[in-house]
């Protein structure tokens, strides 16, 4: 499954991820953002069963907001997993 998300209040806009049917993320795309840090974290996600992964990087902060791009995409995985 695709799925495409408008972030909120990070530097990042969207972000696009795949999921296959055993809810393992394929890909993740930041549109956006810092490089070094999303590029990593899109990475780090390939593989990991997209519950869990939403689980751990969720509540991430950035600075002074109350959200950052890890939490964004816990935002996006959840939404994704609702619409599947």
């Amino acid at each position: 499954m695709h799925y495409t998300y408008r972030t909120k209040g990070v530097c990042s806009r969207k972000i696009s991820l795949d999921i296959d049917e055993q809810n393992r993320i394929e890909k993740v795309e930041f549109e956006g953002g810092c490089p070094g840090n999303t590029v990593g974290i899109s990475k780090l996600a390939v593989g990991m069963d997209a519950r869990e992964l939403a689980k751990r990087v969720a509540g991430t902060t950035c600075g002074f907001k109350s959200t950052s791009c890890p939490d964004q995409l816990a935002h996006a995985i959840e939404e994704a997993l609702a619409q599947k």
